[in-house]
Order: C-alpha cells, then structure tokens, then sequence
C-alpha cells in the first residue's frame, strides 16, 4: 500500500503517465490457435503483430491431429487460459484459424467463459467444409486430417453444426481466393480451397468481412492482422480501402 500511493501521486502530478497507467490497469491478453495440420509457427506474423499492438499473446502449439474436437478444445483452451502469463490479465481474447475456432466453439458450450473477451476467427468451419464430404473417408484424408477433421463435414451429424449459435463477441475473416482448384470443385460458392465464403458464418456472429486471401495464408494478411487487431480492440472491423485497379484490385497473401 506505501508504493501505491506515491505512484498514484506521481500519475496525478504528470498527466502524460496516463496513459501508461490505463494500459497497466487493462492488460488484456490473446490466445492463439493454429488450424488442423498446422503449428504455432504458421501464426508467428499475427504474434508479433498482437505484441506490437500491447497485447499478451500465447501463442499455442498443440497435436491437431491427435484427439476429437472436444477432447482438443478442454485440453488446449483450459491448459491456455491458466498459462502464468495472463495472471494480470482480466480479459483474455482468442484468435483463431480453421479448426482452432471451432474448438473455442466448443470449449465455450461446455464451460465458464467469463475471463474470455472476444473472438477472432479466419477461416473457420463453422457449417463444416464440403471437402470432408466428398473425401473424408479417403484413407489419406484421415491420416492427414485425424479424428478432428473427420468432424468437419457439412452433415447434420457434424460437431460445427451440433454446438449451436454463439453468445461471444465473435469476428470472422473469410478468404475468397483458391490456390488449390481441386478442391474449390467440390465446394458451393466462393471459397478459400478449404471453406466456403458463406459456410464461414454462423448464428450470433458480431461481423463478418471477406478478404482476397487463400486459406493457408489468412492468418499472414495485412488486411486481416489489422482488422484483427481492430476488432479485439473495438468490437468492429474496418472498411476495406478502396480498391486500387492499377494494383489488380486485391490485396495479395501476405502483402
């Protein structure tokens, strides 16, 4: 308590501390999730992004492949929440690329979310991917894509379609370019490679915008790194520029 009064007093003699007291007060911290197949390291670009921005960031590495959606989803988000980092933290925000923004789906429908804030989703499955219809009892699909993935499909049975709409503040960033044909085939409307434009969305979802970006590189565009960072700050995104003709009128993966 005698420290805390002379820094209390020395905040009121210098209004430019401020500032810095309203960000030791508001320490908000962000858990990241990676997709299926993917690791930490394809989110290493919106870590640094986060911590430039005055964010804790937790960036998360886990087996994507190995256990179901449910069993994933208590094991990560419970184990992230309770990383020693966000004990200063009364928020701690989520952002997420395909599969990791389901498991929150699902983390959240079985449990007390009261420290999460909100929630940023690239990419996600949240109606299931046509893909895993038509090629997830291949043997090597459910090698590549693990019992989670096999949950993924667009069916009633599905675990996206079973969890519900959501109660969070939730962001979705989906991508309109394809790099890999073959499965943009199988897939109704614009798409990703590996998800719809319109099977991005899901019941109670705050915003939602679309970005010229491939799925396997959301998470690395500028446009969507800052309308993440805009959206956990605010709850909103910002609008898109206008669009540059001379420039093809896209912002390209990454750039």
């Amino acid at each position: 308590m005698h420290r805390i009064i002379p820094l209390l007093i020395l905040i009121t003699m210098h209004p430019g501390l401020d500032s810095i007291a309203q960000d030791i007060q508001a320490r908000e911290g962000v858990v990241l999730l990676h997709g299926l197949g993917r690791s930490s390291d394809s989110m290493k670009k919106m870590e640094s992004a986060l911590r430039k921005a005055g964010f804790v960031v937790y960036n998360v590495n886990y087996p994507s492949r190995t256990a179901s959606i449910e069993t994933l989803a208590d094991k990560v988000i419970t184990s992230a929440l309770q990383n020693d980092q966000f004990d200063d933290c009364s928020t701690v925000h989520f952002v997420t690329h395909s599969l990791g923004g389901i498991l929150v789906r699902s983390y959240v429908a079985r449990h007390d979310t009261a420290r999460i804030g909100r929630v940023v989703m690239l990419g996600p499955p949240n109606q299931g991917s046509e893909v895993v219809d038509r090629i997830g009892a291949w043997p090597v699909f459910k090698s590549i894509g693990g019992l989670a993935g096999q949950e993924l499909g667009t069916g009633d049975n599905s675990t996206p379609n079973h969890l519900g709409p959501v109660a969070f503040e939730l962001g979705i960033i989906a991508g309109d370019r394809s790099i890999n044909w073959i499965n943009s085939l199988m897939i109704d409307g614009k798409d990703d490679g590996k998800v719809s434009v319109e099977r991005t969305k899901v019941e109670g979802m705050t915003g939602h915008m679309v970005i010229h970006a491939t799925h396997p590189y959301l998470m690395k565009n500028k446009q969507a790194i800052m309308n993440t960072i805009h959206f956990l700050k605010t709850g909103t995104f910002t609008p898109l520029p206008p669009v540059d003709k001379k420039k093809g009128g896209m912002v390209k993966d990454g750039v």
